[in-house]
């Protein structure tokens, strides 16, 4: 793995832990909603995770995936740089879930967890990462031969994220601004260095949360999901790849 800038990892975690930290973050939270549950599922699908499987969810703030999963039977551990959501997390977990916890970068992974998860995956959180060939290059680490690491992320390719960010007001460009990364271009040669074989990106989405969050709104989008016309906008899109 190339050198890692440790001060410019030091400045950029803690301006992320600002960022989230700092405001209301409504979005952030656990709701259980067909939305967040639509994720978690094609998440499921796409990194082929079954029940029981341990899987390392980076970026899991105060679980709003994470509980999703481990109701699901997954042996789900969350990795998230700040202490205070991880403790939200627990909060709103209310002792439901065996849910493990740990602080750190993930650049910063002890030893003994390598090679030792199913798969590692995360909930839009690559896009804020300081250094995307170090985090692919360790998450892939810490996999079993042929486990998958996986990620869902914006596609840049939509344009109602900018809108989004625009008129959020707990949202900020300066920290948002690594979607732009988000690309078969970008992102395939980092994962393939980082030891990745049979890389894919599988895009979905059509709706915003409360069109979504309505049974019909979940239905209507399932069946229109596939057709082609707008198949390179999709607002959602996973990138992953199995271990070699």
């Amino acid at each position: 793995m190339k050198a890692i800038d440790r001060d410019q990892a030091a400045r950029h975690n803690s301006e992320q832990r600002r960022y989230f930290e700092g405001s209301d973050q409504r979005t952030l939270k656990p709701t259980g909603s067909l939305y967040l549950r639509r994720h978690t599922d094609v998440m499921r699908d796409f990194a082929r995770i079954e029940p029981g499987n341990r899987v390392l969810e980076l970026g899991c703030g105060l679980g709003r995936y994470t509980m999703l999963l481990a109701e699901a039977g997954v042996a789900v551990e969350g990795l998230d740089l700040s202490p205070h959501l991880l403790e939200q997390l627990q909060v709103h977990n209310a002792g439901r879930y065996d849910i493990p916890t740990h602080g750190f970068d993930i650049i910063d992974a002890p030893g003994e967890l390598y090679g030792t998860f199913d798969a590692v995956i995360g909930f839009f959180v690559l896009h804020h990462v300081h250094d995307l060939e170090a985090c692919l290059a360790v998450a892939t680490q810490l996999v079993k031969p042929g486990g998958r690491v996986a990620f869902l992320e914006p596609n840049p390719m939509n344009p109602l994220y900018y809108f989004q960010i625009a008129f959020t007001p707990e949202m900020r460009w300066p920290a948002e601004r690594g979607m732009l990364k988000m690309t078969e271009k970008d992102m395939f040669p980092l994962m393939r260095k980082a030891g990745l074989e049979d890389v894919q990106v599988r895009r979905f989405g059509l709706f915003p949360p409360h069109i979504t969050n309505l049974k019909i709104g979940a239905k209507i989008e399932t069946k229109l999901d596939p057709l082609a016309p707008w198949h390179g906008f999709h607002p959602f899109q996973l990138f992953g790849g199995a271990r070699a």
